[in-house]
């Protein structure tokens, strides 16, 4: 029942997410951008059909279709396997909890839109940052904590071991 209440998070981040982009659709018309911080942050509205950065546009769009959804069904899988397994340390489950919300953020925004709605746009300077989302966002955090843990997990251990 307890890991069950962990699901909250993941839907919490799903929430956030759709939200999100619903608020952003009925701000902006696609293309349009509007500067949060000019010269550094604005809202642009995109369309991405293609994965991270917008890669594979290239390929025909059922090919993408079928790919992208089997690779998200798997990463479902896998992930909501670790996120609910019995064992799974709470800082995990943060982490893992992060990425399923925001893999099911952009999976549903595939399948109701045909392609991913970005709109978090940043320039440093010269440098044009790619527009992401807030699913994109807690992905990149959940992955960056998972990671951290992952590195610390040895040490932890061998501290353990140690006393």
């Amino acid at each position: 029942m307890r890991r069950l209440l962990w699901l909250f998070l993941p839907a919490g981040v799903l929430a956030m997410d759709m939200g999100s982009k619903a608020w952003i659709l009925n701000l902006l018309a696609e293309e349009e951008s509007k500067p949060v911080i000019k010269g550094f942050f604005y809202l642009t509205l995109g369309f991405n059909r293609g994965a991270i950065f917008g890669s594979l546009t290239w390929l025909p769009p059922t090919v993408r279709s079928i790919l992208f959804a089997a690779a998200g069904l798997t990463a479902l899988a896998l992930i909501g396997r670790m996120f609910l397994e019995k064992g799974t340390a709470p800082w995990d489950r943060v982490a893992l909890g992060f990425i399923l919300g925001g893999i099911l953020g952009n999976s549903l925004d595939r399948y109701l839109r045909g392609a991913v709605v970005d709109f978090l746009d940043f320039v440093f300077g010269t440098w044009h940052y790619w527009a992401f989302n807030l699913a994109d966002s807690f992905i990149l955090v959940g992955v960056v904590l998972y990671g951290l843990r992952m590195l610390m997990a040895p040490k932890i251990e061998s501290q353990i071991k140690e006393n």
